[in-house]
């Protein structure tokens, strides 16, 4: 524990070739006292350089970098420090982006003109291997596609408000919670969303349900 008596303190690097928006957020970070600032990079290369050298917790990501892009980056970073945990900063990231997400590990995907409330939360709370998609981003996902593709798998009720939660980044003792179902049932639809969409993971099906449209607006219970 810290002389500050903060139990955790999480290790932040920020990766974004924009300087003053870098400049603004390192600025931020420093004035959170459980959040340490241990650098900045603007690109590829020196985002996974920066990280075998600073070994961050916790890594805010641009997608759009000169030398590639946010996945580019994640995905040789995870191969040597997988339990890093990376945070993308972007628009509006179409299904395929989304579904190479699910596959590399990433922690989550915010809006770059988003609240820093809602960054900061999202740094302090974000796990391996779940993944949260902000609201806004799958909203703005939804209304750039065309009609549902054919051949959609047919979900329940049930298995929609499910998937909706999975999508949030919510873990099975919540989303039973939510619901007012048992675990155990919370368990089954999971298992049964996954068959359906022919998922490996629960990232892996919130990727292909958003790719097909699937999480809508709302649902009732």
């Amino acid at each position: 524990m810290s002389s500050l008596g903060i139990e955790h303190e999480l290790r932040v690097a920020v990766v974004d070739d924009h300087t003053t928006f870098a400049e603004l957020l390192s600025d931020a970070l420093g004035r959170e006292p459980d959040l340490i600032n241990v650098g900045h990079a603007a690109g590829v290369d020196e985002a996974v350089a920066l990280c075998r050298r600073a070994r961050p917790d916790v890594v805010i990501m641009d997608y759009h970098l000169p030398d590639g892009d946010g996945l580019d980056a994640a995905e040789q970073i995870l191969t040597t420090a997988p339990d890093t945990r990376i945070i993308l900063l972007t628009g509006n990231p179409s299904p395929d982006v989304l579904a190479r997400a699910a596959g590399s590990g990433l922690c989550g995907f915010l809006p770059k003109d988003g609240s820093l409330s809602t960054l900061l939360e999202t740094i302090r709370h974000a796990k391996s291997g779940s993944m949260v998609v902000y609201p806004a981003i799958l909203s703005q996902n939804r209304r750039a596609q065309a009609a549902k593709p054919p051949g959609s798998p047919a979900l329940t009720q049930r298995e929609r408000q499910v998937l909706a939660l999975m999508a949030a980044g919510y873990d099975v003792r919540t989303n039973s919670r939510t619901l007012g179902i048992s675990q155990h049932t919370c368990r089954g639809y999971v298992k049964s969303i996954l068959a359906k969409l022919g998922a490996h993971s629960q990232l892996e099906a919130v990727a292909t349900a958003q790719r097909l449209e699937l999480l809508g607006a709302g649902h009732e219970r």
